[in-house]
């Protein structure tokens, strides 16, 4: 299964396209709708972060989500069906890592994987590999 993953952090500096990328992906102007999040780390010299969902293998937003609008994805991470989301904001509170993002509209938006965004990165930042967990001794791919 593959993943967004982060290649170098080092290269970031912040510029959005990802995001940008992201919210277009849904027909969206702007970034309200994107599930990836780049920002500064208090100037140039500090650089930028991308925050994104990391694929949990159990995810805790799944567990709190009453309309199974947020389902397991093979692999870890989640699938979304937002005509089954009522806004109820226990996914973006439950998310340790706060990579669950709150609309306009209240719904969340949150990375699916589906590596859009990465061919949109100038930097070489972002990746869509295959991810590979160890298992009991052995390597094997998510």
């Amino acid at each position: 299964m593959k993943r967004l993953v982060i290649k170098d952090i080092e290269k970031c500096v912040g510029c959005g396209m990802c995001m940008y990328a992201c919210s277009r992906r849904k027909g969206e102007a702007g970034i309200d709708s994107s599930g990836i999040l780049a920002v500064s780390l208090s100037g140039f010299e500090r650089g930028a972060t991308v925050i994104f969902c990391r694929a949990c293998i159990e995810p805790p937003c799944v567990q709190v989500c009453p309309t199974n609008a947020l389902r397991p994805r093979k692999g870890g991470g989640v699938v979304y069906n937002e005509n089954d989301c009522i806004a109820c904001g226990n996914c973006i509170d439950a998310c340790t890592i706060g990579a669950i993002f709150r609309r306009q509209d209240g719904k969340p938006a949150v990375c699916i994987h589906c590596g859009y965004c990465v061919n949109y990165c100038p930097h070489g930042v972002l990746g869509f590999e295959e991810v590979r967990k160890e298992v009991e001794g052995e390597v094997k791919a998510c």
